[in-house]
This record gives structure tokens, C-alpha cells and sequence, in this order.
């Protein structure tokens, strides 16, 4: 699929029409840039209205095409993410049932939506309201997804961390633990390389502990976990000298329920995750046509109004959709110059050489209209 059109118009001379026009681009494409793609761009005959109107509206049009493709671009992003995500094939996405390129090569303006006796600064402003209220509603949705995410990540960093922060929950069993009246049991963290020294010494690090109690749980990459059992009146001193010598002990406390509410907690987020992640993912699917289609209507008023002011009225241009490759462009612009009126291509051709720029001066100025469209 080609991701990158130019959407040109070619003024029609006096007293013809468009189709001798189209005959003659579709010739010179085939004989001279044959792999380059071309189609009709067909716009229906919109309301005009005033001379500063348009000039009004031409300020606007390249700001708002920036604002809606940028929409368009978020919204293809996010999907690309979602899907790498879930480990979803990526899908080519469509436009009311068709390929996206397909939508664009073969536009058919939607009179019900975008009524064409509507004044074009309404149609431009209603597109900006609705694709602007779509990226409202996504920096909501994303926001909720992304904070089940934080919190699930929060949770694995703490299962996944060094011994020295990570939740010990998932590695301690109630059988590890001994306590009583008089005796608890504590939880070391020890560096890799002084499990030798902790074996020979926390017997002797006060008086109270249990002889041979202490048993490794884990190990990790830099630390091991071990337990200790000695008297509940010694725990605080034995604390104090194990930090001395270089030992962590860890507060703990084996609670069968608060591990049940844990493990309830984790299944809960990974369930929210996937249903934000699910529905965050149709939702893009849908809205990314609705702005695709918004988009599409909203460059043909842009096409027609540049039209009108570069050709003037009545109305009387071809309006078409090409997709050059790089090493054909110069030939393609060649082409499209080459069939418009000689005095007209003379004056518009430069800036530098005195000519004006384009309407929305977003490309270099031609003696035909002329932008691109990105499609990612």
C-alpha cells in the first residue's frame, strides 16, 4: 500500500471541460511515469460564497489538515501499540468496510453527513469539532489503560526486583515461618557473596536464636533470603547487629488473607488491563475511520476552495490523486505543469523568481494546487 498522495487540481481551459483533461494527464502518466498510480478525486460542486470568505477560510486550512492528520497518525500509533502489546497480527485497517488507500482513491463526498449547500467554513469547522472531541475521548481512554498499566508494572517491579525491594509474599510459605508465644521468625536479605559469613555468624549475633534455624528461601542475582528463628524479646537487638554486619532484615508478616487479597488484586488488574486494553483497541479501530473519512471530506473543501481562489470562477478544474514514487516526482510535476496554461505555470512557479506561493504554502509553489497527504 502507498502511504504518501499528492491531491492535485488542474485548471480546465475555457470552454471545455474536465474529461479532454483527464484523457491527456492519464496519457502523459502512463507514457512517461507508468508506475506512478492515478486516480479521480471527485468533489461535488460546493457552496462558494464570498471572495474574503475563502481568503478566511485558506488561513485556516492548513492549520486544521495539521491538526486532523496529526489525530490520524496518533490514533494509527496507538493501534500499532496496542496490537504489539497483545501480540495481535497487524491488521490493515479500513474505511467503512474498505483499505484505507482504497477510501481515498476512490472518495465519494457523504452528502447526508456533509451537506454540500452548507457554507464550507461550517463543514471545516464541524470537521474540526468532531475530530477534536475524538482526541478528547482518547487521552481519556489511554489515561485510564495506561493507569491499570502503571499499577500492574508497580506490582511486577515489586515481584520481579532485587530481594532487597521486592514483595517477598510470592516466595515466603506459611511452613517457613515459625512463630509462637516466644518465638518469631525474621527474614534476612544476604549479599550473594556473604552467605558463607551469615551461615558461620547469626547464631552468635545474640543470644537468643535458635541454633541451625535459618534456611535459604531464594536467591537471586545479587542477594539470597534466608529465615531466622529466635526469641520475640532478641528480635530487635538481633536487627541492630545484623545490619552491623552487612545483613538486611526485612519486616514480614505471613497473613493468609492478605495474600489471598494480593493475588486477588493482581488478577483483578491483569482482568482490567485486558478489557481497557480490548476495548481501547476497537474504540481506535472505529474512530481512526471516522477521522479518516472526517479528513478525506475535509481535504476535498480544501482542494476546492485553493481551486477557486487560484483559478477563480466559475468552477472549472480537475480535481486527481497520485501516488509518485520518489525517483518519478520531478517527471510527475513535470507532467501536471506541462498541462497547465504557459502564462499561468510562468507566474506561479517560483517565489524566488517573483511568482506567489501556494494557498497554505505547505509544499513548494506550483501553477497548479498541490499538497500531500501522509498516511502514516
Amino acid at each position: 500500500m502507498a502511504t504518501r498522495y499528492w491531491i492535485v487540481s488542474l485548471p480546465v481551459q475555457n470552454n471545455s471541460s474536465a474529461s479532454p483533461l483527464w484523457s491527456r494527464l492519464q496519457e502523459s502518466i502512463s507514457r512517461h511515469s507508468f508506475d506512478t498510480p492515478l486516480y479521480r478525486f471527485n468533489i461535488p460542486y460546493l457552496r462558494v460564497g464570498t471572495l474574503d470568505s475563502l481568503l478566511a477560510l485558506s488561513d485556516d486550512l492548513l492549520k486544521s489538515n495539521s491538526f486532523i492528520e496529526g489525530v490520524s497518525h496518533k490514533i494509527r500509533r496507538q493501534i500499532e501499540e496496542l496490537e504489539k502489546v497483545s501480540g495481535v497480527v497487524s491488521s490493515s485497517l479500513t474505511v467503512d468496510g474498505v483499505p484505507v488507500d482504497s477510501y481515498l482513491t476512490r472518495f465519494v463526498w457523504d452528502e447526508a453527513k456533509y451537506p454540500t449547500m452548507s457554507p464550507l467554513k461550517e463543514i471545516v469547522d464541524g470537521i474540526h469539532t468532531q475530530v477534536a472531541k475524538i482526541e478528547d475521548d482518547l487521552k481519556v481512554r489511554v489515561a485510564e489503560y495506561n493507569n491499570v498499566r502503571s499499577q500492574l508494572n508497580a506490582i511486577n517491579r515489586k515481584q520481579t526486583g532485587s530481594l532487597a525491594v521486592r514483595d517477598l509474599s510470592n516466595l515466603v510459605k506459611p511452613q517457613d515461618i515459625v512463630t509462637s508465644e516466644h518465638l518469631t521468625t525474621l527474614l534476612a536479605i544476604v549479599t550473594k557473596y556473604s552467605q558463607k559469613d551469615w551461615l558461620a555468624s547469626y547464631e552468635t549475633l545474640t543470644t537468643y536464636v535458635v541454633p541451625r534455624s535459618s534456611k535459604k528461601l531464594y536467591e537471586d542475582n545479587e542477594y539470597a533470603l534466608y529465615t531466622v528463628v529466635l526469641f520475640n524479646r532478641d528480635a530487635d537487638n538481633f536487627r541492630t547487629k545484623a545490619r552491623e554486619r552487612g545483613f538486611q532484615i526485612r519486616d514480614f508478616e505471613y497473613n493468609s488473607e492478605t495474600q489471598e487479597g494480593r493475588k486477588m488484586e493482581l488478577e483483578k488488574l491483569m482482568q482490567d488491563q485486558e478489557r481497557f486494553r480490548s476495548s481501547l483497541l476497537q474504540w481506535c479501530y472505529t474512530s481512526y475511520g471516522e477521522v479518516f473519512i472526517s479528513w478525506m471530506h475535509f481535504c476535498a473543501v480544501r482542494i476546492f476552495a485553493e481551486s477557486i481562489l487560484r483559478y477563480g470562477l466559475p468552477p472549472s478544474f480537475l480535481s486527481v490523486v497520485l501516488s509518485p514514487s520518489v525517483k518519478s516526482e520531478k517527471k510527475v510535476r513535470s507532467i501536471l505543469e506541462g498541462l497547465c496554461d504557459s502564462s499561468n505555470s510562468t507566474y506561479w512557479k517560483t517565489e524566488d523568481e517573483g511568482g506567489m506561493s501556494g494557498f497554505g504554502a505547505d509544499v513548494d509553489a506550483h501553477p497548479y494546487v498541490s499538497f500531500t497527504i501522509n498516511l502514516v
